[in-house]
């Protein structure tokens, strides 16, 4: 009796244990679906389209470099005798900067010189007597060839003894001096290094949208780093016809100097650029971070209804953080800004702050 007691009491624990097991069941599965149900929306966060008049003004950075660099040096040997102008130096083109020993090419002159005088009456006394039949034709040519030859060694004896005092060839200054009299040179050694910084050029590069609003000629601003409360006028000289490495324009701007020559070649500069564009008319702007992938993808999502709709869109100009839309948006509309990745068309979406 007590064993069929045993049996019942067990198969009735076996049947409340499996009860007990179906209800645990379902009770995970209705928590599942509660999950699931929350976790059918994708969290993102969100901006609006709105309308700007754009300012196209757009700043370059580069260095200023100086209008004219000029390495001087020696068309010939020998020893330095005089150094006429020192480092700082302002000097003009023609001015005598240092005199080479010309002893040799003084005497050389003088021989030449000399000669040329005795061939010069050579050939007025040939000229008489072939008036008179003294000297034949070919006695005169001779003589007129000889005079010719003692020009040209006369005119040679001259450019050598002119050789040795170096003129600049540049109005500018004196920026470094490689030479001390008594200093013995060899030609083509360096003697002066001389630069112009009444103008000077900053070289400095733009992107391919910008360089189509640039154009040889234009006057632009330009700002100095070390002096930020002055203007400087520039204008366009160069604009590269293809673009570096880096897929930039080099431009290069020549910079007037002020009467104190305040800018110094190697200084840091800004050069500001603004679109004649006269437009006012508000452009669409959406943020960068709208774009699935690149800006060139044109592609965003658009916000209905708690759905993400992929849009195809026109972008205009690119300004870093925002892009100008041609088409496919209006003011008002709603983009998804973060979370994109985890989003596909048609995606229900929950929007975070």
């Amino acid at each position: 009796m007590k064993k069929i007691l045993y049996i019942v009491i067990a198969v009735i624990l076996l049947v409340f244990a499996g009860f007990k097991l179906v209800a645990n069941k379902q009770k995970q599965e209705d928590e599942t679906a509660i999950v699931a149900q929350k976790n059918a929306t994708v969290a993102v966060r969100v901006d609006e389209v709105t309308t700007d008049i754009i300012n196209t003004e757009y700043r370059s950075n580069g260095n200023f470099a100086p209008y004219q660099d000029l390495k001087l040096a020696s068309e010939r040997g020998g020893q330095i005798t005089q150094v006429l102008a020192q480092e700082g130096a302002k000097v003009s083109v023609g001015q005598t900067l240092a005199i080479i020993k010309a002893d040799l090419q003084s005497v050389e002159l003088q021989n030449a010189e000399a000669s040329y005088l005795t061939a010069q009456k050579d050939a007025e006394r040939f000229e008489s007597a072939f008036t008179t039949g003294g000297v034949t034709q070919q006695q005169l040519e001779q003589v007129r060839l000889q005079l010719q030859s003692a020009l040209a060694r006369l005119n040679q004896a001259k450019i050598n003894v002119g050789d040795s005092h170096i003129r600049s060839t540049i109005n500018g200054i004196v920026n470094k001096r490689h030479i001390e009299p008594g200093t013995v040179v060899a030609p083509g050694a360096p003697l002066f290094d001389i630069v112009n910084v009444s103008k000077l050029k900053l070289k400095v590069n733009v992107t391919e949208n910008q360089v189509a609003t640039i154009k040889i000629g234009d006057t632009v601003t330009i700002k100095a780093s070390v002096y930020p409360n002055k203007d400087f006028t520039g204008k366009v000289t160069f604009i590269a016809a293809m673009a570096d490495v880096s897929l930039n324009f080099p431009v290069e701007i020549e910079v007037t100097n002020n009467p104190n020559n305040e800018l110094r070649a190697g200084m840091y500069g800004s050069v500001i650029f603004s679109s004649k564009n006269s437009d006012q008319t508000p452009s669409i702007i959406v943020p960068r971070d709208a774009f699935v992938g690149s800006v060139s993808n044109n592609e965003v999502f658009v916000v209905k209804d708690g759905t993400a709709h992929l849009t195809k869109i026109t972008s205009g100009r690119n300004f870093g953080n925002t892009v100008e839309v041609l088409d496919g948006l209006q003011k008002g509309d709603i983009v998804v800004v973060s979370g994109i990745i985890n989003l596909t068309d048609g995606s229900k979406i929950s929007v975070i702050e």
